[in-house]
């Protein structure tokens, strides 16, 4: 199996370092425009190999896509990234050039890849990546869902001083500070209700928390995170070369799907080797539809923004 990592920053680079120390693929492909950044990130991360035991061939390139030819997974983190008081919306008019000639580049080489689409804002560039290539959509995935949920299950963690790998959380709606939505009702500990312990006080504090956790870590760290999202990615892409059937928050084209058309936004889906295989449907409060209709509207309104790109 081969996946490609478009873009070797930080984000880029971490993907590719989880994809091959879990021995996802046997072939990883680090691409960038910088010249040598690509070939350095891999070469570096080759000489891991021997004490972490892992044999996934890593190879760097600067901007050859032919080097990419027959990837399964393609994983695009390409574009500037946020920046302290940048919102996502910001960074739309340039990563959107950015995002468009790569996923056409890509596809040249790989017509039958799944597409992982992590550039900022997310919703938005896998919006604009279904309808730049025109290919079947289920393979074209936004990652954000899987990533605001780990912070979700987290801060779940932290605040009931438990494993958070016995808690099940997710967020749904679009990927931003004001858009998302972090399900605290449906949230568990070993199956028991997270409001079985903490207080709504606390519940709401999580969300809060949760909602704003990317602009946490770029105030704190001067750019966006990247353990967290490569995580996130390589977690996601194991679902999809293995078939492993895992209910991911992924941000998907809805058809119809929670009264919602032509957006991409995050909901629960089974992802397996042929990228998004259902969309699930869960049993939403008259709240909670109306917050995820009113993170549509924000993501629609931040999609108005690529009408040019298609006239």
């Amino acid at each position: 199996m081969k996946a490609t990592i478009v873009g070797a920053g930080n984000v880029g680079s971490s993907c590719a370092e989880y994809i091959a120390i879990k021995n996802i693929a046997s072939d990883v492909v680090l691409l960038d425009i910088k010249d040598g950044l690509a070939e350095g990130k891999a070469l570096d991360l080759s000489q891991t190999s021997t004490t972490l035991g892992f044999n996934s061939r890593i190879t760097g390139v600067t901007n050859n896509y032919a080097a990419t030819s027959q990837s399964d997974v393609i994983v695009i983190t390409s574009g500037i990234p946020r920046k302290p008081g940048m919102t996502r919306e910001e960074l739309i008019g340039i990563n959107a050039g950015i995002v468009e000639s790569v996923t056409t580049n890509i596809l040249k080489y790989s017509p039958e890849a799944v597409i992982v689409v992590v550039s900022n804002p997310m919703d938005t560039m896998t919006y604009l990546a279904i309808k730049s290539t025109g290919i079947n959509e289920n393979k074209i995935i936004g990652m954000g869902g899987a990533l605001d949920s780990s912070r979700f299950k987290t801060y779940i963690s932290k605040e009931l001083g438990k494993p958070s790998s016995d808690i099940d959380a997710m967020v749904i709606g679009g990927h931003g500070d004001t858009t998302m939505i972090p399900l605290t009702r449906l949230a568990t500990y070993n199956g028991i209700p997270i409001s079985s312990f903490l207080s709504d006080k606390t519940l709401d504090k999580i969300s809060a928390e949760t909602m704003v956790g990317g602009a946490t870590l770029t105030k704190l760290l001067g750019t966006s995170a990247w353990y967290a999202p490569g995580a996130s990615v390589s977690y996601l892409v194991d679902s999809i070369l293995n078939d492993q059937k895992k209910i991911i928050p992924c941000s998907v084209m809805l058809n119809g799907e929670y009264g919602l058309n032509d957006i991409c936004i995050g909901v629960p889906v089974i992802i397996g080797k042929s990228g998004v295989e259902e969309i699930i449907e869960i049993n939403l409060t008259d709240i909670e539809k109306e917050k995820l209709h009113q993170s549509a509207d924000s993501v629609k309104q931040m999609n108005s923004s690529l009408k040019n790109l298609f006239n």
